[in-house]
């Protein structure tokens, strides 16, 4: 069998042209197919990362809406406790004044007591102005200047009612 130039040529375009055309097409077909399927991996992992962005987005939206009502929240209790603050300051000054109003007619009563003292007697009728002692407790107790004899004739000034001995 003799071969001839034109039937190698056929037989190599044959084999060359037939199988490797239809594996060069396919070779180009599957690539494309990769890329496509590669694109399509890409923009759904780009799709993924943007939803994880976006919620990320809304959570620190979130975060600082809460956070702006909770610093509204504390400056509202700071404005509430300035002015509780205010009224108590307010309220210890006059109390203040008060007290030293009260110390000065202490001391004016004082005063009138300690300028009366040479007028007061602790004995009922009394015409010698025996002087008296007043306790914490109020009373009045005289001191004694006399003999007892002359004090039984007197009757001594408290809180209680007055009573009156006759001889």
């Amino acid at each position: 069998m003799e071969f001839t130039i034109s039937d190698i040529i056929s037989i190599v375009g044959l084999l060359l042209g037939g199988g490797s055309l239809g594996g060069f097409f396919t070779w180009r077909y599957a690539r494309r197919v990769k890329a496509a399927e590669a694109e399509q991996s890409e923009a759904s992992a780009a799709k993924e990362v943007q939803d994880v962005y976006q919620q990320l987005i809304s959570d620190v939206k979130t975060d600082r809406d809460e956070q702006k009502a909770y610093i509204q929240e504390l400056k509202d209790d700071r404005r509430h406790l300035r002015e509780e603050r205010d009224d108590l300051r307010n309220r210890i000054d006059r109390t203040e004044e008060t007290v030293r109003n009260l110390q000065r007619e202490v001391a004016r009563n004082g005063r009138v007591v300690e300028s009366l003292r040479p007028f007061m007697c602790g004995l009922l009728g009394c015409k010698d102005r025996q002087p008296v002692t007043i306790s914490d407790s109020g009373e009045a107790k005289p001191k004694r200047t006399r003999h007892p004899k002359q004090d039984e004739q007197h009757t001594i000034i408290t809180n209680q009612p007055a009573t009156t001995t006759q001889p």
